[in-house]
């Protein structure tokens, strides 16, 4: 069990060394989706955490996008 949690940190510190900017919500979403996974069953909150971040990522990412967009007009 601490092997599966070390693993999904250490995906986790990759992918927001990755992207700095948007690594609060990869991390938010990570330890939602972790939770989540955990509760639906055994071996399922690696890929909640795997799909939280995904998630998260990409909505982070649009509402940069938007805020581009809206500072431009």
């Amino acid at each position: 069990m601490l092997r599966k949690f070390a693993v999904a940190a250490g995906v986790v510190a990759s992918l927001a060394a990755a992207t700095p900017l948007l690594a609060k919500g990869c991390i938010r979403g990570a330890i939602v989706g972790g939770v989540a996974g955990h509760y639906v069953g055994r071996g399922h909150a690696l890929a909640g955490a795997a799909a939280g971040c995904i998630i998260a990522h990409h909505h982070y990412a649009e509402q940069a996008k938007a805020q581009k967009a809206a500072a431009r007009h």
